[in-house]
Protein backbone atom coordinates (compact mmCIF):
# COMPACT_ATOMS: atom_id res chain seq x y z
CA UNK A 1 0.00 0.00 0.00
CA UNK A 2 1.33 3.41 -0.92
CA UNK A 3 1.70 5.94 1.72
CA UNK A 4 0.18 9.36 1.72
CA UNK A 5 2.88 11.40 0.38
CA UNK A 6 3.84 9.29 -2.35
CA UNK A 7 -0.02 9.82 -3.90
CA UNK A 8 0.44 13.20 -3.11
CA UNK A 9 3.89 13.73 -5.15
CA UNK A 10 2.53 11.45 -7.93
CA UNK A 11 -0.36 14.54 -8.86
CA UNK A 12 2.04 17.40 -8.16
CA UNK A 13 4.30 16.18 -10.28
CA UNK A 14 1.48 15.77 -13.19
CA UNK A 15 0.26 19.21 -12.22
CA UNK A 16 2.65 21.35 -10.79
CA UNK A 17 0.97 24.23 -11.23
CA UNK A 18 -2.51 23.11 -10.31
CA UNK A 19 -1.56 21.83 -6.61
CA UNK A 20 -1.20 25.09 -4.48
CA UNK A 21 -0.68 23.66 -1.28
CA UNK A 22 -0.16 20.13 0.41
CA UNK A 23 -1.38 19.20 3.67
CA UNK A 24 -0.96 16.30 5.58
CA UNK A 25 -2.34 15.64 9.02
CA UNK A 26 -3.84 12.42 11.04
CA UNK A 27 -3.03 10.39 7.88
CA UNK A 28 -5.30 12.42 6.11
CA UNK A 29 -4.10 14.19 2.89
CA UNK A 30 -5.00 17.09 1.42
CA UNK A 31 -4.48 18.73 -2.08
CA UNK A 32 -5.61 22.49 -2.22
CA UNK A 33 -5.95 23.01 -5.97
CA UNK A 34 -6.38 25.81 -8.45
CA UNK A 35 -10.05 25.91 -9.43
CA UNK A 36 -9.46 26.46 -13.25
CA UNK A 37 -7.67 22.73 -12.74
CA UNK A 38 -9.78 20.57 -10.66
CA UNK A 39 -11.49 18.79 -13.87
CA UNK A 40 -7.64 17.43 -14.91
CA UNK A 41 -7.03 17.04 -11.44
CA UNK A 42 -10.36 14.94 -10.63
CA UNK A 43 -9.57 12.76 -14.20
CA UNK A 44 -6.28 12.21 -13.57
CA UNK A 45 -6.86 10.97 -9.23
CA UNK A 46 -9.48 9.13 -11.18
CA UNK A 47 -7.88 7.02 -14.14
CA UNK A 48 -4.31 7.05 -12.66
CA UNK A 49 -3.07 3.13 -12.70
CA UNK A 50 -1.58 3.06 -8.91
CA UNK A 51 -3.89 5.81 -7.66
CA UNK A 52 -7.82 5.02 -9.27
CA UNK A 53 -9.70 6.93 -7.15
CA UNK A 54 -12.86 5.41 -8.02
CA UNK A 55 -15.41 6.88 -5.96
CA UNK A 56 -16.48 10.41 -4.89
CA UNK A 57 -17.24 9.71 -1.25
CA UNK A 58 -18.42 13.14 -0.20
CA UNK A 59 -18.46 16.40 -1.47
CA UNK A 60 -18.84 19.40 1.19
CA UNK A 61 -18.14 22.87 1.40
CA UNK A 62 -17.08 25.55 4.09
CA UNK A 63 -17.52 28.98 4.12
CA UNK A 64 -15.07 30.74 5.97
CA UNK A 65 -16.35 34.25 6.46
CA UNK A 66 -14.81 37.39 6.68
CA UNK A 67 -11.72 35.24 5.53
CA UNK A 68 -11.44 35.58 1.73
CA UNK A 69 -11.10 33.46 0.01
CA UNK A 70 -14.42 32.52 1.24
CA UNK A 71 -15.47 29.64 0.01
CA UNK A 72 -14.08 25.83 -0.22
CA UNK A 73 -15.32 22.80 -1.85
CA UNK A 74 -14.02 19.59 -0.28
CA UNK A 75 -14.04 16.67 -2.67
CA UNK A 76 -13.93 13.50 -0.97
CA UNK A 77 -12.12 10.61 -3.07
CA UNK A 78 -11.97 7.26 -2.09
CA UNK A 79 -9.97 4.43 -3.98
CA UNK A 80 -11.84 0.84 -3.80
CA UNK A 81 -9.08 -1.10 -5.22
CA UNK A 82 -6.27 0.25 -3.08
CA UNK A 83 -8.63 1.56 -0.22
CA UNK A 84 -6.77 4.74 -0.15
CA UNK A 85 -8.55 8.29 0.68
CA UNK A 86 -7.43 11.87 -0.85
CA UNK A 87 -8.99 15.00 -0.18
CA UNK A 88 -8.90 17.68 -3.24
CA UNK A 89 -10.08 21.36 -2.00
CA UNK A 90 -10.82 24.08 -3.84
CA UNK A 91 -11.21 27.78 -2.56
CA UNK A 92 -13.36 29.75 -4.33
CA UNK A 93 -13.87 33.93 -3.93
CA UNK A 94 -17.26 35.01 -1.70
CA UNK A 95 -17.83 37.44 -4.69
CA UNK A 96 -18.77 35.25 -7.44
CA UNK A 97 -18.32 30.99 -6.20
CA UNK A 98 -18.05 29.49 -9.30
CA UNK A 99 -16.28 26.28 -10.48
CA UNK A 100 -16.76 23.45 -12.95
CA UNK A 101 -18.82 20.60 -12.49
CA UNK A 102 -17.20 17.25 -12.06
CA UNK A 103 -20.41 15.07 -12.74
CA UNK A 104 -18.61 14.14 -15.98
CA UNK A 105 -16.06 11.83 -14.12
CA UNK A 106 -17.72 11.54 -10.68
CA UNK A 107 -21.43 11.07 -11.51
CA UNK A 108 -22.13 11.02 -7.41
CA UNK A 109 -21.80 14.70 -7.43
CA UNK A 110 -24.69 15.53 -9.25
CA UNK A 111 -27.00 15.42 -5.89
CA UNK A 112 -24.02 17.28 -3.72
CA UNK A 113 -23.57 19.80 -6.24
CA UNK A 114 -26.91 20.87 -6.24
CA UNK A 115 -26.53 20.75 -2.34
CA UNK A 116 -24.23 23.30 -2.26
CA UNK A 117 -25.33 25.64 -4.72
CA UNK A 118 -28.56 25.22 -2.58
CA UNK A 119 -27.15 25.95 0.99
CA UNK A 120 -24.16 27.76 -0.11
CA UNK A 121 -24.67 29.42 -3.59
CA UNK A 122 -21.73 28.23 -4.97
CA UNK A 123 -22.30 27.77 -8.78
CA UNK A 124 -21.00 24.63 -10.78
CA UNK A 125 -20.14 25.45 -14.56
CA UNK A 126 -21.59 22.92 -16.32
CA UNK A 127 -23.72 21.02 -14.49
CA UNK A 128 -26.56 18.93 -15.87
CA UNK A 129 -29.39 20.40 -13.85
CA UNK A 130 -28.41 23.02 -11.46
CA UNK A 131 -31.32 23.89 -9.34
CA UNK A 132 -32.68 23.63 -5.97
CA UNK A 133 -33.06 20.45 -3.72
CA UNK A 134 -33.36 21.18 -0.47
CA UNK A 135 -35.30 25.03 -0.12
CA UNK A 136 -38.66 26.11 -2.15
CA UNK A 137 -37.89 27.45 -5.52
CA UNK A 138 -38.71 31.04 -4.78
CA UNK A 139 -36.49 30.76 -1.35
CA UNK A 140 -33.97 34.15 -1.03
CA UNK A 141 -30.35 33.62 0.10
CA UNK A 142 -27.95 30.29 1.18
CA UNK A 143 -29.35 29.47 4.49
CA UNK A 144 -25.64 27.99 5.89
CA UNK A 145 -24.13 30.77 4.61
CA UNK A 146 -22.29 32.42 8.02
CA UNK A 147 -23.82 35.72 7.02
CA UNK A 148 -27.60 34.93 6.26
CA UNK A 149 -29.52 35.99 8.66
CA UNK A 150 -30.92 33.77 11.66
CA UNK A 151 -34.52 33.35 12.21
CA UNK A 152 -35.58 33.84 16.07
CA UNK A 153 -38.96 32.52 18.01
CA UNK A 154 -39.31 33.22 21.56
CA UNK A 155 -39.64 30.56 23.90
CA UNK A 156 -43.17 29.21 25.02
CA UNK A 157 -43.30 29.37 28.95
CA UNK A 158 -46.62 29.20 31.00
CA UNK A 159 -45.95 33.07 32.15
CA UNK A 160 -45.61 34.38 27.87
CA UNK A 161 -48.05 31.22 26.94
CA UNK A 162 -50.92 34.04 25.18
CA UNK A 163 -47.90 36.48 23.58
CA UNK A 164 -46.34 33.93 22.07
CA UNK A 165 -49.63 31.87 21.38
CA UNK A 166 -50.97 35.34 19.80
CA UNK A 167 -47.07 35.24 16.96
CA UNK A 168 -47.85 31.50 15.64
CA UNK A 169 -48.53 32.03 11.79
CA UNK A 170 -51.45 29.61 12.97
CA UNK A 171 -55.24 30.00 11.82
CA UNK A 172 -57.44 32.07 14.05
CA UNK A 173 -60.08 29.68 15.78
CA UNK A 174 -63.13 30.31 16.65
CA UNK A 175 -64.54 30.24 20.57
CA UNK A 176 -66.98 27.76 20.97
CA UNK A 177 -70.10 28.93 23.46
Amino acid sequence: MQNLRSLGDRVQEAFPDAVLDTIAFRDELTLIIDPEKIIEVARFCRDTEGLEFNLLSDLSFVDYYPEEPRFAVCYHLYSIFFRHRLRLKVMLSGEEPQVATVTPIYPAANWQEREAYDMMGIEFIGHPFLKRILMPKDWEGYPLRKDYPLGYEQVQFTFNFDEVMRQKPQAKREKNT
